[in-house]
């Protein structure tokens, strides 16, 4: 099968997020496409298979299968819309958590994913000593999502994953405050891998409207605080965010099974 890496949420090579891109032309097994994944050692591997007008697109960590990844999305409409369909300015992608739209915005490409609302719950002493710290306000959602009084606080939190593996209710742990020089900037630690993500799309239709509502604007511009970094061009709209970025080819060859 062909086989893609492209850098999301950037248009520099080592710089934002690397997803491995694997185009199918037939069906395989789960437990294939998780061995792919597996070997790869990619935050996450998309498989993508066309289905029509549309292509089938799954997301696999090294050790299991994701709901949703934004990056690798976005890097997938990278290879569909540079690679496979050069000439097609929209791709839909049939995913686990629904149909996803993806189409060329000037230079970027703009991502509409579903909305996913935090609720804030109260800082308790488990959260707390997990962390590190007593954190100013902490909502729930797929992730656990941790507010802060500054950008020096997102930026020089040091995770230590056995402590946090303990926060076991959630996928992900994700630090923020107000930005600088943008709206809000974030950081990404998975605790299951032990590693801090690069940029993630996910973390970020629920960072939206919670940063929505705090800053009274509905259009943002984010940053991820990790030591690749990358910007995220970021819109609320009625049942949806809107993420806008770039992609970078870093490989393209083939892997063979």
């Amino acid at each position: 099968m062909k086989y893609y890496v492209a850098d999301a949420f950037t248009d520099e090579i080592f710089k934002g997020n690397p997803a491995g891109i694997c185009v199918l032309e037939d069906i395989i097994p789960d437990e294939t496409m998780q061995k792919i994944a597996f070997e790869n050692n990619l935050s996450e591997t998309a498989f993508l298979r066309k289905t029509g007008e549309a292509y089938s697109l799954r997301w696999f960590t090294p050790t299991f299968e994701i709901d949703l990844c934004g990056h690798a999305t976005l890097a997938s409409a990278f290879i569909v819309m540079t690679y496979l369909e050069p000439t097609v300015n929209t791709v839909t992608f049939d995913t686990m958590s629904g149909a996803i739209t993806v189409k060329r915005k000037g230079e970027a490409l703009e991502m509409s994913l579903p909305v996913r609302i935090p609720k804030k719950i109260p800082v308790t002493d488990e959260i707390s000593e997990a962390l590190g710290f007593v954190p100013k306000e902490v909502y729930s959602e797929r992730d656990l999502y941790i507010l802060t009084d500054s950008q020096a606080d997102v930026e020089g939190y040091i995770p230590d994953y056995d402590k946090l593996k303990k926060l076991d209710k959630w996928l992900g742990i994700v630090i923020t405050s107000k930005g600088n020089d943008c709206d809000f900037v974030s950081r990404f630690f998975c605790p299951e891998l032990k590693l801090e993500d690069p940029v993630t799309g996910s973390s970020h239709i629920t960072l939206v409207p919670l940063w929505s509502e705090k800053l009274g604007k509905s259009e943002m511009t984010a940053r991820q605080l990790s030591k690749r970094s990358g910007t995220l061009y970021c819109e609320l709209c009625p049942g949806c965010v809107k993420l806008s970025g770039k992609a970078a080819l870093y490989l393209s060859g083939e892997i063979f099974i």
